[in-house]
């Protein structure tokens, strides 16, 4: 079967800046992936060349066998197999959550208003906002904001979610909410690449899990493996600092307390 996502030798240069250095990287049709790292290892870049959203510098990504980065592809026609929530949820303010949901189905897929409206409240639903159709997102709170971005692009039937640190944005309280909703979808069998800080949504909901650092793949895995025993001395460096941040602190402060060798 032709996997969903197939990324092959892919590079993203930045002038000199070399941000993705050769990834190679296989999504199997209703796989969560989930992508860690720390800050600047390109995660989100490889997202957003999921999707073209940044051209690479070379390689070639294909979603369900068509080849994106051919120059010949119809890039809007693939994109609609691609949903995207990003970190900021880029609702539109002075329209209602209902029109924030409807309006790429209309004016992209060409959906009649009655059509749209009706798939706008059943992904609202899904997301549990069904009685906010009528509400602004300047009276949302930021979780629930971030759920009709879910909905909006849940509406256009992507085959594929990608989803860019979603809850970093968001008060620790309104990050379940969000979390819930994802681990639905992933229940439901959607494709999803997730990039995350979030380890205890990758340890428990993810099928591999992903680890980054300096534009490379360093680990990858199923989560167990990856999070619980890593391989990689800088996948062990990087988690003991996520999951227990108190210690890696105190490891720093003691590393600048010694003395500097031969003084």
């Amino acid at each position: 079967m032709t996997p969903m996502v197939e990324i092959r030798g892919l590079h993203k240069a930045y002038g000199d800046l070399k941000v993705l250095k050769g990834i190679d990287l296989t999504v199997e049709r209703g796989q969560v992936i989930c992508i860690i790292g720390p800050s600047g290892s390109g995660k989100s870049t490889l997202l957003r060349c999921v999707n073209l959203l940044e051209t690479p510098t070379g390689g070639q990504v294909f979603v369900e066998g068509e080849e994106l980065t051919h120059p010949d592809v119809d890039i809007d026609a693939a994109r609609r197999k691609v949903g995207m929530v990003f970190q900021q949820f880029n609702l539109f303010p002075h329209l209602k959550v209902l029109d924030n949901v409807t309006i790429a189905q209309r004016r992209v897929l060409k959906r009649p208003k009655g059509e749209a409206e009706r798939i706008a409240r059943e992904n609202l639903a899904k997301v549990g906002l069904e009685d906010k159709a009528d509400s602004y997102p300047a009276q949302l709170s930021g979780g629930q904001q971030q759920r009709v971005a879910i909905a909006r692009a849940l509406a256009m039937n992507p085959d594929l979610m990608l989803f860019d640190e979603p809850t970093s944005a968001l008060d620790p309280e309104l990050v379940g909410d969000v979390l819930t909703v994802m681990r639905k979808l992933a229940q439901e069998g959607m494709t999803m690449l997730v990039v995350t800080h979030e380890m205890g949504f990758a340890r428990d909901v993810a099928d591999r899990v992903v680890f980054m650092d300096g534009g490379v793949i360093v680990e990858d895995g199923p989560p167990e493996q990856v999070i619980g025993a890593p391989r990689h001395e800088r996948t062990k460096t990087f988690l003991r600092r996520v999951l227990d941040p108190t210690h890696a602190q105190e490891d720093d402060l003691d590393g600048a307390a010694l003395p500097a060798e031969g003084a």
